[in-house]
């Protein structure tokens, strides 16, 4: 009798109860608003400092002058690492449910991950700088500096514009995201891949921040215009 019950239950029904996890839309926004929250707290408490570049001569003495402000930096930026990484997972078993047998979902899972463990090291790396002891020893703080920026700066934003590919190219070729948001991801995916740039050819290191919060925008984005069905989908696309 249960088996008659549930063949009476229609398909989208019984999709829509299975459990979906947390809102993509909410945890990318969650990651976005860490992140930003980092970057306010470093400003706040350096009196409008920031630590953007090691290649800068005076890198190695900010961390001495500014130890406080670059360690609570450091904390809320691991905190950003790990709704990221949540939402590649979420985004990558979504993507799977709407019926992406394509290399897209896994490839959204890689470069999300990869994002969140880049970013999570760059942020253990600055904390490490800014301890008391270690900005002592300007050469090393220095050179972790450097090891920050690289893992948080083009190797995070290299993940981050696989994340944004895996969802935007199933997408497009699915309708699943409104057309103009979908080709935005490609373009935004692209800037992304070119900030490894930055590591031979300084001068397009601004290419690094600019990659990273279109990114971080845009999976806010299609975190919430991502469909949660097949049925939704299509309701979606047969509205005029």
């Amino acid at each position: 009798m249960n088996e008659n019950q549930e063949t009476r239950i229609p398909h989208h029904d019984r999709a829509r109860r299975r459990p979906d996890g947390p809102h993509p839309g909410i945890i990318a926004a969650v990651c976005l608003g860490l992140f930003v929250a980092s970057l306010v707290a470093m400003a706040a408490l350096s009196h409008g400092g920031t630590l953007s570049s090691p290649f800068s001569d005076d890198s190695a003495d900010f961390y001495t002058r500014h130890g406080l402000a670059v360690r609570i930096s450091a904390w809320l930026q691991l905190g950003s690492s790990v709704p990221l990484g949540i939402y590649a997972a979420t985004m990558s078993s979504r993507l799977q449910r709407l019926g992406m047998k394509v290399p897209g979902p896994v490839i959204a899972l890689f470069g999300g991950a990869s994002a969140s463990i880049m970013l999570a090291l760059s942020a253990i790396l600055t904390w490490t700088a800014g301890q008391d002891d270690v900005a002592a020893l300007p050469e090393l703080s220095r050179a972790l500096g450097f090891i920050a920026f690289g893992t948080g700066g083009f190797a995070h934003v290299l993940g981050l514009g696989l994340l944004v590919a895996g969802i935007a190219v199933p997408s497009l070729i699915r309708h699943l995201l409104p057309t103009p948001l979908a080709w935005a991801g490609l373009v935004i995916a692209a800037l992304c891949e070119l900030t490894v740039l930055a590591m031979v050819i300084e001068p397009l290191q601004p290419l690094v921040p600019i990659g990273r919060f279109a990114a971080l925008i845009w999976i806010v984005a299609a975190g919430f215009l991502m469909p949660r069905t097949r049925h939704q989908r299509n309701t979606t696309k047969e509205t005029p």
